[in-house]
């Protein structure tokens, strides 16, 4: 893993077609994107010029479910569908309050790959890195990760604002089953989920525009979200609208009570 030089990435970035991490980069007001990502993010502005708050408002609760991790003595943390580096990320939080967490970071964009040194500036006691692959290909990122994670103690499965973009046909509920199968009990998994139960009319108008990108956008409902959860303990506030799960272990993102949030967000422990 820590042998991927970003200088001799061999992979050829796609710029023919929008891809998710870069306009979830272009949302957040970063530059690692092209004008093929920010067209498509326009569209999806003009269906609903909340999107961005949507962004940060993910971003948010990636960090309020790191600090209750955290605080609650998890020290292991795989986070896949890492996306491009916007600080504070997941391993600074972790961090933070626990100098000797481990992460491991993996993503199927080469563009991540070449941000990977933003990833990879661990605390002495700690470690992080970074492992190239996709969500669909689950044996990799396990094979990878146990080189880094110690798969007999607790581990935090992140998955934020990752599995709307798997459907059903592709297997997404076998892909999660999978990876936490390969965890120990005491693991969690991580999610958050965009939605079509407040704004039917606008997600279906934003699935057809992706789709007719080349980008698949699988919105579920509370009731399906909350299936990825089944044979977990949920936490605390269970599945709940995504800024709104244990609002004060962070900061409000401006904007996220002027409307509604399409999304939810849920963190389940295995028992």
């Amino acid at each position: 893993m820590t042998g991927q030089d970003p200088a001799q990435d061999a992979v050829v970035i796609d710029t023919s077609k929008p891809h998710p991490a870069r306009m979830y980069d272009w949302y957040l007001g970063g530059k690692d994107n092209y004008p093929v990502d920010e067209e498509m993010g326009r569209q999806m502005l003009a269906l609903d010029p909340r999107v961005p708050v949507m962004a940060r408002v993910n971003r948010a609760f990636m960090h309020r479910a790191t600090r209750w991790l955290a605080h609650n003595g998890v020290r292991q943390f795989l986070d896949i569908g890492t996306g491009i580096p916007t600080e504070p990320n997941l391993h600074q939080i972790a961090q933070r309050i626990t100098p000797d967490a481990r992460v491991v970071y993996c993503d199927n964009d080469p563009i991540v790959l070449a941000h990977a040194a933003a990833l990879l500036r661990s605390t002495p006691e700690g470690v992080t890195e970074y492992l190239q692959a996709d969500v669909r290909d689950p044996a990799t990122i396990v094979e990878g990760a146990r080189k880094v994670l110690d798969f007999s103690r607790p581990v935090a499965l992140s998955l934020v604002a990752l599995l709307h973009f798997v459907t059903d046909e592709d297997g997404a509920h076998d892909l999660v089953g999978g990876l936490l199968s390969e965890l120990p009990s005491g693991s969690y998994l991580v999610m958050t989920h965009a939605t079509a139960d407040f704004t039917p009319k606008e997600s279906a108008a934003a699935t057809e525009k992706l789709k007719a990108a080349g980008v698949t956008l699988a919105l579920r409902s509370r009731e399906e979200f909350a299936r990825f959860f089944d044979g977990l303990d949920l936490v605390d506030p269970g599945v709940e609208v995504v800024h709104k799960w244990h609002p004060e272990l962070g900061e409000p993102v401006p904007g996220q009570d002027d409307g509604v949030i399409p999304g939810y967000g849920a963190v389940g422990r295995k028992g």
